[in-house]
């Protein structure tokens, strides 16, 4: 359009923009424009991640292969860190303080070393989950993809290393006069749902780490209370039977106690389901749903804040 100016010239002045006056959310929904790592829904949100799933297992298994690269002995340290672990509690509880009462050496041994390994597994999902985000930002600011697959992995990785450890478990439990039978296979689901349960906790922690990375500083604190509290060098039945009846109880049905009691009840052939509390294996399923799935509800709902500010 134009207009005569006081000197009799004439200006052109620009048409006034078809945008004018429009919200930002309504130019970007006229322009087809969405946020960038915007949450898709929760459907869409598990589509990506099957998408993802060859990324989520070779990033496990490279992290796997990494864990222990700069050591001499390399992965032999996956089972010799937590069989060092086993005789150092070996040594002071069943030694010393003599929490080996009630068992014999035969089980007690074998036992303990189940204990140690299963509760690490627990552990050391928790621990890489906290960091799964916050020591991986180079990652998720460069790259677009679900961040859940960030925990996954790590929890993924965790389950290989507890599965190349299988073998000396399986040795110590044989050495020490359980061989195998029928109630072996009750390893796999006592596995399985252990992993969903610490997939779960590693999600949940995840976030909470992204959010707070000091958080892993104060994680080692809260995991060593847990081991004690869970039966890993005892039996809590036996060393609380002086106490009110509902702390053992309690003690027992916290999802560490009962995933570590499970797979030695599979083991060890003189540790027999009196040991275990009632309705273990829908308490062992109750914790793995809940936290499966209410762990990984509650990561999605943040996915959109992961590697921002």
């Amino acid at each position: 359009m134009s207009e005569t100016t006081h000197d009799g010239t004439v200006a052109v002045t620009a048409a006034p923009s078809p945008d004018e006056g429009l919200t930002a959310a309504e130019l970007a929904a006229k322009y087809g424009l969405s946020v960038s790592g915007a949450r898709p829904s929760l459907v869409e949100y598990v589509r990506q991640l099957w998408g993802r799933r060859h990324f989520i297992l070779a990033f496990s298994q490279a992290k796997l292969t990494a864990q222990y690269s700069q050591a001499k002995l390399g992965q032999l340290w996956q089972v010799a860190t937590p069989l060092l672990n086993a005789a150092v509690y070996f040594f002071i509880f069943g030694l010393i303080l003599h929490a080996s009462r009630g068992m014999s050496r035969d089980v007690y041994i074998p036992f303990l070393v189940t204990g140690v390994f299963v509760f690490t597994f627990t552990q050391s999902s928790v621990m890489s989950g906290v960091r799964a985000i916050s020591g991986n930002l180079g990652l998720v600011r460069a790259l677009h993809f679900p961040r859940a697959s960030l925990p996954i992995s790590f929890s993924l990785q965790q389950l290989q290393q507890l599965l190349f450890s299988m073998l000396v478990l399986f040795i110590v439990a044989v050495g020490f006069g359980s061989y195998p039978s029928l109630s072996w296979l009750l390893i796999v689901p006592v596995l399985t749902l252990q992993f969903l349960f610490n997939t779960g906790l590693a999600l949940i922690m995840a976030r909470a780490g992204a959010k707070t990375p000091d958080l892993a500083q104060l994680m080692p604190f809260v995991m060593r209370t847990w081991m004690y509290a869970s039966g890993v060098m005892f039996s809590i039945p036996v060393m609380l039977a002086d106490k009110p009846q509902w702390i053992a109880t309690v003690l027992q049905w916290n999802p560490a106690a009962i995933y570590m009691d499970l797979m030695r009840f599979a083991l060890i052939d003189g540790y027999g389901s009196e040991n275990l509390p009632d309705h273990v294996w829908a308490a062992a399923g109750g914790w793995a749903v809940l936290f499966a799935v209410g762990g990984f509800v509650y990561f999605w709902k943040a996915e959109e804040r992961y590697g921002r500010g």
